[in-house]
Parts: structure tokens; C-alpha cells; sequence
């Protein structure tokens, strides 16, 4: 070959080279595109939108790591767990030192309410890099869920400091700073967080509006929930359909009204009805909010009680809601929520149907053994067996435990409610684990705080492990918890209701975040054959 033919050779090979580059260049120019457009649909809160683009990257090129991070992300926010999880695991298989795929990992298992590998990835992602906002931000709200309300607090804020524009990071700092009682703090968080959140959520938007309206007239008042009156009271109440019922009076009113003693409850709830007979005004309202048990929504409405009484026990300043009780077989007049039990080292004792408010006493528990106080029934103080359970909060302050049941491998997180009369499991968790092979003919009528809920389907649990005691025949019944779970921070799986419930002496310890079960006389729960590993809180 001469000399012209190899510079002609090399001409056209140069060539050649200069249009596969520009060929290269208009396909990551079209990437970023795409990528830009995925970033501004997050923005806007078109998540499903967002979710499509990335798609379409991912099938172009199995290897686009910031398109499997992108897709984990939007997923997340659609509350689409498992496949979130599953995004982010394939990214972490392309990049086993990404931070932000491991903090994607965290977030997906907190949503779905696996604490401890949650924090595993955590810790990992920022052991890739310290200023992870996803992972400071997940380690921050497991704090705020096991009642460590301080360092959730502080880990939000650097959140926002590293990530101004996460509406996530504003919304649970605004959550924190108010279960923390720091109502103007939380009002101006909530303020930024309509600012910079997506406006796509127009019924979220109002209840917010609402809720700053609420916390504005909070940070008006005087110290909240203010015990005063007795520091120990003992109350009786009746049990109806397995719910506890007792007397308490409003105000300086000495009219008896009928509350039901209800932990499924964050706050106080007193019925339209009752509300307009003693004369109780909403001090704000906004939004609307879906619950279990109906179809339907219920219009948020705040009222303020100056005092509410529980026997010699008295608490000032309370907030509450008002809203429309649906079911008329009970005369109830309201609930009495964790925040007033809260005040107190608060025991519900089905046997001797009693009350127990204690404010002045330490904790007087050891490790194994609880000393029933001497105040219930005969004679000197008894030992008997329990179980001590490690409790979680929700976003909205309930209180949930860990529970097993039989051919699930998983715990699963329970609500503790006194003030349900069945126990219930979610539909999600039914289909799930294949739960209909539990299911009985019998139907139920379930009244909720959103509507009726018709033709309840009823399983029958042929063991629920709680603690170390096994219940053997546990009636529960199917619904769908997602009303919950949209709010709650993550999965609850089920509640634990008053068929269930009866048979403890439960005392809500809430200082260190435990609840007490003391199985009461004749309780058909069968002890394990090999002791239980306790399950503790998660390691920070």
C-alpha cells in the first residue's frame, strides 16, 4: 500500500471517529434531557411521571446508575416500598459505594418498619459519606420513632442545612418540633414546607394550612397538658364490647361524661354532639382526613379544653378534636388519648377494671418482674411474671409494639388499641402471607372514624406471639390500613384490640418508652417453650 492510500485510509478513519463521537454526544446530550426532565417532574411532584422517564433511561442503558437512584427515589415517593427497595438494591449491585443507593435502601426498610437493617444502611451510607442527607435525615426520624424527640430534632435540621429544598426533611422537622411542644417552630416549618413542597396535594395542603393555624393558637397558650389536681389517682371504669370506659368531666362543668380510654389515639377526641352541649368552639379547622374502618373523610375541626378531669387527676390545657361519632349503639361522649395517659405512669387494669394515674412514682420495674402496686386488690404487694415490650410512635403518637405470627417470618408492627373492640389485621399483610386460609363465614359491621365500614371479612389467628406468651385463637378482622399508613412513617401491619387486650394488665411507661404486660388470672396464653430473645430498641 503507498503512502497516498494510508493518509486516505487515516482521513476516512478520523472521520469515521468524529461521527461516532457526535453520534455519543447527541445520546447523553438526549440522557441528560431526560434526566433534567425526570429531576423537574420530582419537583413537581409528578412522581409517576419521573418514574416513566427513568424507565425508559434504565431500558437504554441497564448500567445508568443515577437512573436506577432517580427511579428508587420516585418510587419512594409514591410509597411503592418493595419496588423502591428493589431499585435501590440494583444500584447498590452497580456501585456497592454509592451512599446515596444505600440511604435509598434505609429509607425503603424504614417505610416498610425493619428498624434494624434500616440503621445498618444508614450507618453505611454515610460511612461512604458523612453528609448523606437522606441517611442523617433516616437515623433522625428512627430517633423520633423510639420517643428520642432531641436528637430528632438535631439530625433534621442538619438534614435541611445540607438539602434546603427536600420537602420531606422540612415536613418531619415540623412533626419533631411539634411532639417536642415547640408549636411556633413547627408552624414556621410547616409554612416553608408549603413553600417549597409540590403543589399537586391539594387536600394535604389544606389540612396543613389548617394544622398552622391550630399550632399558631398552641404557641399562645401556656404550657400544654399540664398535670395538676392528684399525683395518683385510681379510677374505675366499666368494659363494653372490650373497651374501657370511664367518667370525666370537661372544664369546671360537673357533668359526668362517658370517654372510652383509647391508645389507638394521639390526641383527645370528643363528639360533635357532646362538643355542642357543653359548649366547646373549634379554635381552628382545615383539611380532612381518612381513618379506618369507612370509606369516607372526616373534616378536621381543633378545639381547646381548659381542663379535663379523670377522677382526683387533673389535667389543664388540652387540645382536642371534635368530629361526628357514626356508631349510636354506645352512648360514648369522647376519647382519652395517649397525651393524657402520657402525664402519667398510666396502668389499665382489666381484671380489677381500673384506671391507675400515677405521676409522682419512678418506674418499679427490674429486668423480669413487675411489682403490682398495693393499691389494687388485697393485701401486700405481689410479684408476678410479665412481659416489658420496647414501644414505637408513630408520626401522628401511637403507640405500636413487634408481634409474630404463625408462618410469617417477619415481626410485624401492631397499633396497642384499647380503644378497638377487635383486633384487626391490614389487607396488604392478609394477601400478603396468604391469610385466607385463616378466614371464617362470620361478617362484620366495623364503625370508624370516617364512615361504616359493611361486610368485614373475620380471620381466625391460630397463634399470635407477643412478647413470650403465645395467644392461642385470635379473632381479627380485615381491613384496610392505608389510611393509616400514609401518615403513620411506616408499616403498621395490624392493631391489637380489646379482645386481646383484656386479658393484661397493661401499664404505659413513657418515660423509657416500654409497655408493660401483665397476663391477668385465667388468660388462655400459652408460655414458649425456649425464652424469646428480647426485642430491644434500635441501637443509635
Amino acid at each position: 500500500m503507498n503512502n497516498k492510500s494510508c493518509v486516505l485510509l487515516a482521513i476516512v478513519a478520523v472521520a469515521a471517529l468524529c461521527v461516532c463521537l457526535r453520534s455519543g454526544d447527541k445520546v447523553l446530550a438526549a440522557g441528560d434531557k431526560q434526566r433534567t426532565r425526570a429531576e423537574q417532574a420530582i419537583r413537581k411532584g409528578e412522581f409517576e411521571g419521573a418514574e416513566k422517564i427513568y424507565r425508559e433511561l434504565i431500558t437504554k442503558d441497564p448500567q445508568d446508575l443515577p437512573a436506577r437512584l432517580g427511579l428508587s427515589y420516585a418510587l419512594l415517593k409514591q410509597r411503592k416500598v418493595q419496588d423502591a427497595y428493589d431499585a435501590a438494591a440494583r444500584a447498590v449491585a452497580l456501585d456497592p459505594l454509592s451512599s446515596r443507593g444505600h440511604a435509598l435502601l434505609g429509607a425503603s426498610l424504614l417505610a416498610s418498619g425493619d428498624f434494624l437493617l434500616s440503621v445498618e444502611e444508614f450507618k453505611t451510607a454515610l460511612s461512604f459519606k458523612d453528609d448523606e442527607a437522606l441517611a442523617i435525615a433516616g437515623l433522625a426520624m428512627i430517633s423520633f420513632h423510639e420517643n428520642r424527640p432531641a436528637l430528632a430534632l438535631a439530625g433534621l435540621r442538619r438534614a435541611m442545612f445540607i438539602d434546603p429544598n427536600e420537602p420531606d426533611f422540612v415536613y418531619n422537622f415540623a412533626k419533631s418540633a411539634a411532639r417536642s411542644e415547640r408549636y411556633r417552630e413547627a408552624a414556621d416549618a410547616y409554612e416553608n414546607f408549603l413553600r417549597i413542597a409540590p403543589r399537586t396535594d391539594a387536600d394535604r395542603r389544606t389540612y396543613i394550612e389548617g394544622l398552622i393555624s391550630f399550632l399558631r393558637y398552641l404557641g399562645t397558650q401556656r404550657s400544654l397538658y399540664e398535670a395538676a389536681g392528684a399525683e395518683f389517682a385510681r379510677v374505675p371504669f366499666e368494659i363494653v364490647n372490650n373497651r374501657p370506659i370511664i367518667n370525666v368531666r370537661l372544664n369546671n362543668s360537673k357533668e359526668v361524661l362517658r370517654f372510652v380510654i383509647d391508645t389507638g389515639s394521639g390526641m383527645c377526641v370528643i363528639s360533635e354532639a357532646t362538643a355542642k352541649r357543653v359548649g366547646l368552639k373549634s379554635v381552628a379547622r382545615g383539611g380532612s382526613a381518612r381513618a379506618v374502618g369507612g370509606a369516607g373523610r372526616f373534616e378536621i375541626v381543633y378545639g381547646f379544653l381548659s381542663a379535663l378531669h379523670v377522677g382526683e387527676a387533673r389535667v389543664e390545657n388540652v387540645p382536642v378534636y371534635i368530629r361526628d361519632f357514626h356508631s349510636t349503639q354506645e352512648s360514648i361522649d369522647g376519647y382519652l388519648g395517649i397525651a393524657i395517659l402520657g402525664k402519667y405512669l398510666s396502668t389499665i387494669d382489666y381484671q380489677e377494671r381500673a384506671l391507675i394515674l400515677d405521676r409522682g412514682a419512678a418506674a418499679r420495674f427490674d429486668n423480669n418482674h413487675v411489682a403490682a402496686p398495693a393499691t389494687i386488690g388485697e393485701g401486700p404487694p405481689s410479684v408476678v411474671a410479665a412481659i416489658e415490650l420496647p414501644m414505637r410512635s408513630t408520626s401522628n403518637g401511637i403507640w405500636c409494639g413487634v408481634i409474630s405470627l404463625d408462618g410469617i417470618a417477619r415481626p410485624q408492627n401492631f397499633i396497642i388499641d384499647t380503644g378497638a373492640t377487635i383486633s384487626v389485621v391490614s389487607t396488604s399483610l392478609a394477601t400478603r402471607e396468604a391469610l385466607e386460609r385463616y378466614e371464617q363465614k362470620q361478617r362484620l359491621k366495623v364503625y370508624g372514624a370516617a364512615g361504616v365500614a359493611e361486610d368485614v371479612r373475620m380471620l381466625l389467628l391460630p397463634h399470635l406471639t407477643i412478647g413470650a406468651v403465645r395467644h392461642p385463637n385470635l379473632s381479627a378482622a380485615v381491613l384496610d390500613m392505608e389510611a393509616i399508613n400514609e401518615t403513620s412513617g411506616f408499616e403498621q401491619t395490624g392493631i391489637l384490640g380489646g379482645n386481646l387486650l383484656r386479658f393484661f394488665r397493661m401499664t404505659f411507661d413513657f418515660k423509657r418508652g416500654v409497655l408493660r404486660l401483665d397476663p391477668v388470672a385465667g388468660a388462655p396464653h400459652v408460655p414458649l417453650a425456649t425464652e424469646l430473645q428480647p426485642i430491644t430498641a434500635t441501637p443509635l
